[in-house]
């Protein structure tokens, strides 16, 4: 695959599919190009691979859950006897068999943290959110099937992808009010539990989300509200900022404005700290934020 085809294969595969998340599209991806290039050494995957990730990584999208993804992935396809996969004439297919089990385990990942979350959504409770997540949502389509609860969802500037949220949660007849994002502090008082995605969680235990995510954390735990983060372990990175600037760059900024004065733009990203951080929701069970270093090291083993 060419360039140009990579970067129109994942741009495709994520408008067909609004409810798809950027890590299973980057995977999806890489299994494609891994479909079709004529590559005989596991060598030339690999650079293959690193620039089919560099494509997706210029188009727009997290970069954080792209990176995590694409590591961990060309990690389990590539796990054991290394010699002599690459040594073997058929060693595609025994990448492609991998890749497709991998696939598989990511697509069941949502449902799983879904049937562990909504256990934490107590009928009557009010529950504030922030930004668009996917695995959110899905929790709290599911829970209102058997509960009654209300909804707080912030407007999430600059690309208020709030707005988005609240309309898919009132068209699932979920009792849901969009709120400012200034007026955080306000409601916080109101609500009963915080529930957040993540684009990324980090080696410390902390998180990568969309800008605000550290606000309304701080908020939460000067006003003892527990903080749930529900988030596939594909998106646990081997990264350990110890404050905003910690960020790389590619991180905190789309592709295009990568060339920018970046002291002009505006992070779309911010680090939340373990320790504003009650229990993560995860594909391999639940957990502190203390306990990410042991499952990270596990996963890349």
């Amino acid at each position: 695959m060419d360039k140009e085809a990579i970067r129109k294969y994942f741009q495709g595969v994520l408008k067909q599919n609004e409810d798809l998340s950027v890590a299973v599209a980057a995977i999806m991806t890489l299994l494609e190009v891994l479909k079709k290039h004529n590559a005989t050494t596991v060598q030339e995957l690999d650079s293959a691979f690193g620039e089919a990730i560099l494509i997706m990584k210029n188009c727009d999208q997290p970069i954080t859950a792209i990176s995590s993804a694409c590591n961990l992935f060309q990690r389990f396809i590539t796990l054991g006897q290394l010699d002599n996969i690459g040594n073997d004439k058929d060693f595609k297919k025994t990448m492609e068999t991998r890749g497709h089990y991998f696939l598989q385990r990511l697509t069941k990942a949502r449902g799983i943290i879904v049937e562990q979350a909504c256990s934490f959504v107590a009928d009557g409770c009010r529950i504030l959110t922030h930004s668009k997540s996917r695995v959110v949502l899905q929790t709290l389509i599911e829970a209102a099937k058997t509960k009654r609860f209300q909804v707080f969802v912030t407007m999430s500037s600059p690309d208020n992808s709030g707005e988005n949220m609240y309309r898919r949660l009132v068209e699932n007849g979920i009792d849901c009010k969009l709120i400012l994002d200034s007026s955080i502090g306000y409601m916080m008082e109101q609500v009963d539990i915080v529930m957040l995605g993540a684009e990324g969680v980090v080696e410390s235990g902390g998180i990568i989300n969309k800008i605000g995510t550290y606000t309304l954390a701080m908020c939460a735990k000067e006003l003892k509200k527990p903080v749930y983060i529900l988030t596939e372990c594909i998106k646990f990175t081997r990264t350990y900022p110890l404050n905003q600037r910690d960020l790389p760059n590619e991180f905190k900024f789309l592709s295009s404005k990568l060339k920018n004065d970046l002291s002009k733009e505006h992070p779309l990203v911010d680090y939340t700290p373990p320790s504003y951080i009650t229990l993560l929701f995860t594909d391999i069970g639940i957990f502190t934020p203390s306990a990410v270093s042991d499952e990270l090291i596990k996963l890349y083993l």
